[in-house]
Order: structure tokens, then C-alpha cells, then sequence
């Protein structure tokens, strides 16, 4: 069948959009309206477009468009502030009016006054049943949310005015279940002895900090990773997620000259240079003056999400990725966003005690997939910030953007993160603790055939697995000369038979 373009009209957001010559970042859902019967949908690469047949039109009024793209295209806070922001409040008001209790003009109402901060002139409810600012069928939120009894709404957003994520339910998602994946976590954790797991766990402190250092192409000192395996230690005790905390973590992860005593002050970007005084832009972080409002309400985010019983994946998701996209330090910003993903999975008893789950080793075997993540929020912001570099490098941000980065839809970075806890779980983990069962089984099949001290029995083994179970002669020559070649030969066997 051939489809000509010319038998759609936008609808929901689409139309706004195109009647207000907004941009905006784009909507997951996209919508038209056939004028030939026609209903079909297109998914590609997580974005719908669906075309509705023609008895779905809404009208050409704003009210009606928005009542469709609530139900259709779904809730997205950052383009409804740009719709309430560009177009006449009586166009709202009209429409609130036009059906008072119904439940799209009920949120309609409380979104406007939630996120303009102004009051509509419309006369509080006093009767009626109270809806839920978010359907929780089809997005997380948080419980027990307080009521707005002018609007006769619940709210139960993840977050307030000054930052508030969305997180759709998504097939994907819908499958995550913490107290399943904490389940399967202890199963693994009652197979092995507590001394092997007490050594486990100073081994996955030092993979985890060498790991999150080595994503961002960084050889850190010595006391530099002991600082950051201290902060590690740590997290499962206090809440990170507070200024003074944050900035304290910043001070003892980088190097010193790079200690900030505040949020940024300067327009901070993430580029290279291909040549001379030509760089390619990744992502641009919010502007300075924004930053401390966002940073407030992301805090206040975390407190929300902490007490309404956010699923941990979702809220460490939520928390984490938006404190590397609010990049609020000149330095650190990275490893304090994959620090907050364990602060927040250990305060919400994701990680039993005593164990921790080295994420960022997963982030750092799987860069696609950990880079998708953040492009998924940073390429289309892109698009929507006008800018200028001047010759040193400084930039200037010359548009309101702060609205992009309030409202984000952190369904991509939820759905990563939610993989990268299952491969930490199901293969890091029990990678790791194998390894330790066999480092034990062939250094006890090695003190049978020779009494050495355990640091050459320890050196013996790494160079036989990085030999493929064989010792060099060169190798030999320089750290076992001592050796028989009989013990020699029974003690490769050793390390071939435990690690097999």
C-alpha cells in the first residue's frame, strides 16, 4: 500500500509543537491523524509514530490536543511547560472549564499550576474522587504521594518543580522485580563461605575503582584509589546524595588541584578537538545559573524517591544519570554518578550486607551499550541549545535550556542500568567469587607439591593464566629458577586444573 504524507495531520504534542514553531527534545510517541481510515504504528529505535484514524481527530483546540497527547503520547513535563509557557493561559482555562471533573482536565490543571507555578481562574473542586497525577500502570511513582485537593489529584511524580524525572513502565522495565534480583543475589552469596566473601569484597572495591577510573581513560595514584575505595566503603552506610556530602566526595576522589568548594561557575561541555580550534560538541551541561535549583531539586528527587518506595534500579537510574547530566563539578563528575548508582542500591537494601556489585566493571566491558545511555539524553539535547565557542574555548549558552534538563525522560537510562545490575549479578559476581574458589583450590594443590610463601605461589599463578597456564622460560629464569622441572610441570598442572 502506498502511504502519501498528505493524508496525515499532526495530533497531541505534533500539533502543538507545529502551531507554537516549538522545538523540543523529541517525545518517545509521536502522532497523526488519517484522513483516510487508515491506523497503523512504526517503531524505531524506541521511538512509535502511530497514525490514528480520522474519527480520533480532537478538534483544532489546544485543550483538545493536549487531552490527546496525554492519553496517547503520554506525559512529558519538559514539552508541557513549553506548551503552558508559549500559549495564552485561556485557551487552559477554557478547556478546564469545559469539563471541570474530567480526569485529562483535572492533570491538565495541576500540571499547568505544578509547572508554570501560576493559579488558573478556576474554582478549587470540593467533591469528586482523587486521581492520580501519573497512571502507576504505565509509569514508576512514587507511593502514598500528597494530594492536591484543587485539582482532586494525587500527586505522586518522582520529583518537585525544580527536577522531576519520568520513567516509563516499559516491557523491559515491566520485568524488573528488586526483591527478584536481590533474591538471586543472596542465592549466590549463601554458596560461598563468609571468608571467601569478606576477601570478595576487598577485591571488588579495588575492581570497581580501577574500573570507574578506567572508563574515563584515568591512572589514578595510589592514594587516589584508596580515598575512593574508603568513599566506596562507605556508601552503604550514609546518604551521599547532599550538597556538603557531594562536594566532600568530589574534594576526595580528584586531584587536589581540582578540589571544588561549591557547585561550577563556568559553562561546562563534554568535546574533543579534531583540529585546531575546531571541536566536536558531545554534550553540553546546563548553565551555571541553573545549577543550583536543579541540583536542589535533585536532591529533593532522591529524598522523594528514598521515601515512597521507588523500585532501587529506577531511583538509582533517575538519581545518578541526572547527576552526570547536571555535571555539576568541574571535575569527578563521572565516577560521583556511578558512585551514587551503589550509595542508592545499598540505602534501599538492594546489595545485601557486606557484598557490593561492581557495576562499572560491567560499564566497562559493555562501552556501547554504557555510551548509548548517555547519548540517548545528550544527542537530542544537542539540537535544542544554541551556543557559541569563542577561540579559547570558552563557551556561552545563549537559550533558555534549564526546562530540558528538569523534566528528562530517564526510561533509556533505567532500562541500562536495569541490564548492567543483571550482568553484574549473574556474571560479574559469580565470575569473581569463582575465581577466588579456584585461586584457593590451586594454591592449596601448589603448597602439596612445594611450600612456597603465598607471594610467589601468588605470582606463579598470574603468570601461568596469563600464559595460558604454562610459565615462560624467561620468566622461570628471572622467579623460579628453583624449581625442579618436575614440581615445575606438577605445578602448571595445578593451575590448568583449576581454572579449566
Amino acid at each position: 500500500m502506498e502511504i502519501n504524507v498528505f493524508d496525515f495531520r499532526p495530533a497531541g504534542y505534533a500539533y502543538l509543537l507545529e502551531k507554537i514553531a516549538l522545538a523540543g527534545v523529541p517525545n518517545w510517541h509521536s502522532s497523526s491523524v488519517s484522513t483516510t481510515g487508515t491506523h497503523f504504528s512504526k517503531i524505531q529505535d524506541g521511538f512509535v509514530e502511530e497514525v490514528f484514524r480520522t474519527q480520533y481527530w480532537p478538534g483544532e483546540k489546544v485543550g483538545g490536543h493536549l487531552e490527546f497527547a496525554l492519553k496517547y503520547d503520554g506525559i512529558n513535563l519538559g514539552l508541557l511547560a513549553r506548551i503552558f509557557e508559549k500559549i495564552s493561559q485561556d485557551k487552559f482555562t477554557e478547556y478546564i472549564k469545559s469539563k471541570p471533573t474530567g480526569k485529562y482536565a483535572r492533570r491538565i490543571w495541576f500540571f499547568y499550576e505544578f509547572l508554570t507555578g501560576k493559579q488558573l481562574p478556576v474554582d478549587d473542586l470540593n467533591s469528586g474522587n482523587y486521581v492520580d497525577a501519573l497512571e502507576a500502570k504505565d509509569y514508576y511513582t512514587v507511593q502514598n504521594g500528597e494530594k492536591s485537593s484543587r485539582h482532586r489529584i494525587v500527586n505522586n511524580l518522582l520529583g518537585p518543580k525544580t527536577f522531576c524525572p519520568v520513567v516509563r513502565r516499559t516491557e523491559k522495565l515491566s520485568k524488573l522485580d528488586s526483591s527478584d534480583l536481590r533474591k538471586r543475589c543472596e542465592d549466590i552469596v549463601t554458596a560461598y563461605p563468609p571468608e571467601l566473601l569478606r576477601r570478595a569484597l576487598s577485591y571488588l572495591y579495588n575492581k570497581e575503582t580501577k574500573s570507574s577510573f578506567e572508563i574515563e581513560h584515568i591512572k589514578p595514584n595510589t592514594s587516589r584509589t584508596e580515598k575512593f575505595i574508603t568513599s566506596l566503603e562507605l556508601a552503604e552506610k550514609e546518604d551521599f546524595c547532599e550538597k556538603e556530602k557531594l562536594i566532600e566526595l568530589q574534594n576526595r576522589i580528584v586531584d587536589p588541584r581540582f578540589k571544588d568548594s561549591d557547585y561550577r561557575v563556568s559553562q561546562n561541555y563534554i568535546g574533543q578537538t579534531v583540529v585546531y580550534q575546531k571541536e566536536i560538541i558531545h554534550f553540553i551541561c546546563p548553565k551555571p545559573d541553573d545549577l543550583p535549583s536543579l541540583m536542589e531539586g535533585l536532591i529533593d528527587s532522591h529524598k522523594r524517591m528514598k521515601a515512597g518506595n521507588v523500585s532501587p534500579v529506577i531511583h538509582a537510574a533517575a538519581i545518578a544519570y541526572g547527576f552526570v547530566f547536571l555535571h555539576p563539578f568541574e571535575d569527578g563528575n563521572g565516577r560521583i554518578h556511578r558512585f551514587l548508582i551503589h550509595n542508592i542500591l545499598s540505602l534501599q537494601e538492594m546489595v545485601p550486607r557486606g557484598l557490593m556489585f561492581p557495576v562499572s566493571a560491567v560499564m566497562f566491558k559493555n562501552p556501547v551499550d554504557y555510551d548509548a545511555s548517555l547519548e540517548a539524553f545528550s544527542r537530542p539535547l544537542l539540537q535544542l541549545i544554541d551556543y557559541q565557542l569563542d577561540e579559547m574555548g570558552q563557551m556561552t549558552v545563549e537559550n533558555d535550556t534549564a526546562c530540558w534538563y528538569q523534566y528528562m525522560d530517564m526510561t533509556s537510562q533505567s532500562e541500562a542500568l536495569y541490564e548492567f545490575v543483571t550482568k553484574t549479578i549473574e556474571e560479574e559476581l559469580v565470575e569473581e567469587l569463582s575465581f577466588l574458589v579456584n585461586y584457593d583450590t590451586t594454591k592449596k594443590a601448589i603448597q602439596d607439591i612445594i611450600d612456597m610463601p603465598d607471594r610467589l605461589i601468588d605470582l606463579f599463578i598470574q603468570l601461568c593464566l596469563q600464559n595460558n597456564g604454562s610459565l615462560s622460560a624467561r620468566k622461570r629464569s628471572a622467579h623460579f629458577d628453583f624449581l625442579t622441572d618436575e614440581e615445575l610441570s606438577a605445578m602448571e598442572q595445578a593451575v590448568r586444573d583449576g581454572y579449566n
